[in-house]
């Protein structure tokens, strides 16, 4: 039984560090910074999260040592991978970041307009209130 365990483990560990080869060609080959943002976070956390996930199962069912750590690692990967991807892409499109010019989407557009729209608003209230006083 150790034998179908050891092997699941080495599997799952070369599944992620395959997907994870992927991510790192992702991060060299595409055009802007969406797209590696995209390659960076989805792929590399789901590579990360394999590797991880067969190095429990391995030390959990070959080793007979339940870590801890491991499972605070998966968990701490599976939160905030994709967070910071999503911070980093907003960021950037906050500030001006071109998209590649054959992207045919934007649907951060229309929000942004209004968000603005709605803060230039609230300022220019808030100017003619004290103004007022």
């Amino acid at each position: 039984m150790n034998d179908f365990w050891s092997a699941a483990s080495g599997l799952m560990v070369l599944f992620g560090a395959i997907i994870s080869l992927f991510s790192a060609f992702g991060l060299i080959r595409l055009p802007d910074v969406y797209l590696r943002s995209h390659a960076a976070t989805k792929s590399a956390t789901l590579g990360v999260l394999f590797i991880l996930t067969g190095a429990f199962l391995y030390f959990a069912a070959v080793q007979g040592q339940f870590s801890i750590k491991l499972l605070l690692g998966i968990v701490f990967v599976f939160l905030t991978g994709p967070v910071a991807g999503h911070l980093n892409a907003r960021a950037a499109y906050r500030t001006g970041v071109g998209m590649w010019d054959r992207s045919v989407r934007d649907d951060l557009k229309a929000a942004l307009k209004k968000e603005r729209e709605e803060a230039e608003s609230k300022r220019t209230e808030l100017i003619r209130r004290s103004e007022a006083d």
